[in-house]
């Protein structure tokens, strides 16, 4: 059966000195799964998220997407496929209605159909953000509350796989579990793929998970 995404012999350097910040990493996902990558602060987690969907350049090797090179594919494609969710999250001035909303505006999710307020509401209510409205200005809400906007606005799109960049940095524990409840929900009952990079020490209760670290520029199953 083909994998949903490959990593081979991948290398990524930075900096005028060329730092390498990992080297031949091997990672194969398949559809379906649940993938937390561990690792200290800098060994990489969050670069090797943006790598697969193309928001940086890796030096050499390849990462494939249902044994298609990215490199082949339109970033728009790649990116309503494998969706990203940042640590900080990124808000547009605007409303929370605007922020959930917008990206149904673009060509690449034309055909998809535009939630509506009611199952907006439902949403909030479901990370404990009841009491936000849609019409409130999401650059006035906490990190915390706009991390879980943008995981909103993430699922809202369907990607067949969610890179999730510490999406519970900036919450308290009865939040934070919450949130990886809906995330677990995700993959268990829509097959839709995870890989989160988390410092915790969370480990999913209702799904199996492959737990990698990434360590001395290696990538290793634990």
């Amino acid at each position: 059966m083909l994998s949903l995404l490959d990593i081979e012999n991948l290398s990524f350097s930075y900096g005028p000195a060329q730092v390498t910040l990992f080297e031949d990493p091997q990672l194969t996902v398949d559809t379906g799964a649940f993938v937390l990558l561990r690792g200290a602060s800098g060994t990489g987690k969050s670069t090797l998220l943006r790598l697969i969907c193309r928001l940086q350049p890796f030096s050499h090797g390849r990462i494939l997407f249902k044994g298609r090179s990215i490199d082949d594919m339109p970033p728009a494609e790649l990116r309503q496929r494998v969706l990203y969710t940042a640590q900080i999250p990124a808000m547009i001035d605007d409303t929370v209605k605007a922020n959930l909303l917008f990206p149904f505006d673009f060509e690449v999710n034309r055909g998809k159909a535009t939630p509506a307020d009611d199952h907006l509401r439902q949403m909030l209510e479901r990370f404990f953000l009841k009491d936000i409205s849609l019409d409130q200005h999401a650059l006035k809400l906490s990190v915390g509350q706009q991390q879980r906007v943008a995981l909103m606005r993430a699922i809202l799109q369907q990607p067949e796989m969610l890179l999730l960049d510490e999406p519970t940095s900036a919450l308290d524990a009865e939040s934070a579990s919450m949130v990886f409840s809906i995330i677990e929900h995700l993959n268990r009952d829509r097959r839709m793929t995870i890989i989160a990079v988390t410092h915790s020490d969370y480990q999913p209760e209702r799904v199996e998970a492959f737990t990698y670290l990434l360590e001395n520029r290696k990538l290793r199953l634990l």
